[in-house]
Order: C-alpha cells, then sequence, then structure tokens
C-alpha cells in the first residue's frame, strides 16, 4: 500500500551563524520533494551573542539565559515566513525538525550543545517539533556527528557509482557512498574547517555589510602563502582515524594566529584569505583520495558538493583541479539543492523519530547501535 504523503520542516543554523535555513519537505513512498525554503538572516545583535557564548568567558549560563528565548523565536519566525509562501499552515505540518545552534561540542567528553529552545518552537508554532538529535548518539558511545550521512545514503547512494556527498559550511564533512555492489561500509567524518575561518578572516579585515567573500573574489585577488599552508595541513586532528568530529573551538582566528605569527614571508590579508581557501579544498580532497583508494572506485566515481561552499568559484576551482580523475558537482546534479540539503536532512530526521527508525549510522559516528534519535516537543 503506497505510503501517506507527509510534510515536514527542517530548521538548520549552522557553524557560520550567518541565518536559519528553512525548508518544507514532502515524503512519500520513500521520496523527498523539497517544496518551499526561506533564508531567515540573523539579526546582527543575535548573531554577536551566539559568536560570543560560542567561545568561553564569564557567566555564561547567564548569557545563555537572555540568547535563548529570542534564538527559538527566530527559528519560529523563520517557519512562520516559509510557511507564507506556501498554501500550507501549521495543521498541515507532522512536524518540524530542528537542529538548533551549536555553541559547544566536546565529543571527547560525551558533550554538545544545541540552542534554541523547542519548547518555545513548538509553543510559538503550533507544530510538533523534534530537536536535540546529537546527544543519543553521543550516549551510545559516538560523535554526535556527521548526522548527514545517514540522509545522504537513503537519497543519494547509487547502484553502480561510488559518490562522495562533501557538505562545506562552517566545517566541512564528507559522506563516502560506495556503489552498492561494492561490498563497502559506509564512512562519514568532518574533514575540518569549510568556511568558518574564510568567514571570520574577512569579516576582521573588511568593512562590508556581507559577512562573508561573495565569490571568493578577494581570495582570488591574492596569493596562497606556501609555508603557512603547509603547517595548517600538519594539525593533528587532520592523522586522526574516524569515526571524529570538529568544531569552532579547534579551528579559530586565535589558532590561526598562532600561525601567523611564525611566518617570515611577507604577505598581505587577501594572501591569507586565498590560503585558507586553499586549505579547506586540500583539506577535503586529502580526505577523499583516502577513501577512494582502488582504481576500479577512482575511475567510477563521482564528487558532489552541497553547503556554502558549493557557491564559491575560487573553491569549487580548486577542488575541482585537485581531483583530475573524479567529476566534481555540485548535488543539484542529483536532484537537491546545495543550498538545502541539510536543513532538508534535518526534515528527514524528524520523520524518522515520528516514525520510530534510526537517524544514525554507527559506523560513521562511532556510536553502539542504531538510535531513534532526537526528544519530541508536543505542541500541544
Amino acid at each position: 500500500m503506497p505510503s501517506k504523503r507527509e510534510l515536514y520542516i527542517g530548521l538548520m543554523s549552522g557553524t557560520s551563524i550567518d541565518g536559519i535555513d528553512a525548508a518544507l519537505v514532502a515524503f512519500e513512498n520513500g521520496q523527498c520533494q523539497l517544496i518551499a525554503q526561506h533564508l531567515q538572516p540573523m539579526s546582527a545583535k543575535l548573531t554577536t551573542e551566539l559568536h560570543q557564548l560560542c567561545s568561553p568567558s564569564n557567566d555564561e549560563i547567564s548569557t545563555l539565559a537572555t540568547v535563548e528565548q529570542p534564538l527559538a523565536t527566530a527559528f519560529a519566525l523563520a517557519t512562520e515566513q516559509l510557511l507564507a509562501k506556501t498554501q500550507y499552515t501549521a495543521n498541515d505540518i507532522t512536524a518540524i525538525g530542528s537542529h538548533g545552534q551549536t555553541i559547544r561540542h566536546h565529543p571527547e567528553h560525551q558533550f554538545t550543545l544545541q540552542i534554541g529552545d523547542a519548547n518555545i518552537l513548538a509553543a510559538l508554532t503550533n507544530i510538533d517539533t523534534v530537536a536535540d538529535f546529537r546527544r543519543k548518539d553521543m550516549a551510545l558511545g559516538g560523535q554526535g556527528a556527521p548526522l548527514v550521512p545517514a540522509f545522504h545514503q537513503a537519497v543519494f547512494q547509487h547502484s553502480t557509482i561510488t559518490r562522495a556527498i562533501v557538505n562545506i559550511g562552517g566545517l566541512a564533512n564528507i559522506t563516502y557512498l560506495p556503489s552498492l555492489q561494492h561490498d563497502q561500509p559506509i564512512v562519514g567524518y568532518d574533514t575540518g574547517p569549510g568556511n568558518t575561518l574564510l568567514d571570520a578572516w574577512f569579516t576582521a579585515h573588511n568593512d562590508s555589510d556581507s559577512h562573508y567573500d561573495v565569490d571568493g573574489q578577494w581570495a582570488n585577488s591574492g596569493t596562497v602563502i606556501e609555508s603557512l599552508l603547509t603547517q595548517l595541513l600538519q594539525h593533528s586532528y587532520f592523522a586522526l582515524s574516524a569515526p571524529k568530529s570538529t568544531g569552532r573551538e579547534l579551528f579559530n582566528l586565535a589558532w590561526l594566529q598562532d600561525y601567523l605569527d611564525t611566518i617570515t614571508a611577507e604577505y598581505s590579508d587577501a594572501d591569507v584569505q586565498r590560503t585558507l581557501t586553499r586549505f579547506t579544498a586540500v583539506s577535503i580532497v586529502n580526505e577523499v583520495n583516502k577513501l577512494m583508494v582502488s582504481d576500479d572506485i577512482i575511475t567510477n566515481s563521482e564528487v558532489y558538493i552541497c553547503g556554502g561552499g558549493a557557491s564559491n568559484p575560487l573553491l569549487m576551482s580548486d577542488l575541482a583541479r585537485l581531483l583530475p580523475n573524479s567529476p566534481v558537482m555540485t548535488t543539484t546534479e542529483i536532484g537537491i539543492d546545495p543550498n538545502w540539503v541539510e536543513a532538508i536532512a534535518f526534515a528527514w530526521l524528524a520523520k524518522q523519530h515520528v516514525h520510530k527508525l534510526p537517524g544514525n549510522l554507527p559506523a560513521v559516528t562511532g556510536a553502539s547501535r542504531l538510535a531513534i534519535l532526537g526528544a519530541f516537543y508536543p505542541a500541544a
């Protein structure tokens, strides 16, 4: 019997803290369809406060108390404006899947914290909400990240072609999807920085309304500082075995400055931006090459990019040049706009929770078993 068509909303606020992605998604017969999307910018005040919370400081709990409600309200507004673009109302939506805003991620301590009170969100939207997706996986010994590989498997795995799906948000993560004809496990983990260093460096050195390097234009005016690139790539995180995950706690401007202090050659701020772009590209490519180890896989493989990094022509050019044996494309080519993959993934995770189905891949996160992820916050 055909399954009932169900509508879910996915809300995603990533490491870059530049806005809330809201996606309305229909699920039916194992297929998903993006119905509508909305990008809700963060207010400058809320962005500043969230960035402050991401770094250790005095009286953080009091700061959190002033941010939690405005953030949940922003998520609710994103939901309201998304629905306003459609003929649907809150009564038509089965559930919201809200990622929340990560302000700490310490898998070594089995601790992660995403804020944006789902109680407030459910009350304001009158829609059942699923949130806090990461901690159940952590309770089972996992990293709690990345979570999107299970969704990637559900929608992107191919019968004969091996695919690498690389999400370049604030951080970058990879999902290795061997073709169904290869008896290999799915692998996924954070490769390292995505846009977080690029955005932070750009914002610190440019007086611009945009808080990112549009189309990589500023970076393209600079030159790679090879000595800096070599040092950055020697960071111990890249030598760790999967499962592994990271965050802005590790890769941030203070960390970068320690390396810049050792550089003796003359360089411009644009040179640093160019180097950081290449750093993101090389750290991704190194992991793609590790995973696609056999000639058979390399010659029958594809690399798909999603997330904000897919809109950076310079970064995409670096990736294509460094991966000459595998076509590098965006996920548009396989049916999903690269800007909305993560928001759709959290709609999917909400659906998995509602239907009591697992949302993690233990081979990816390191959890001891499959698990239903998230906590349920009823609107009633």
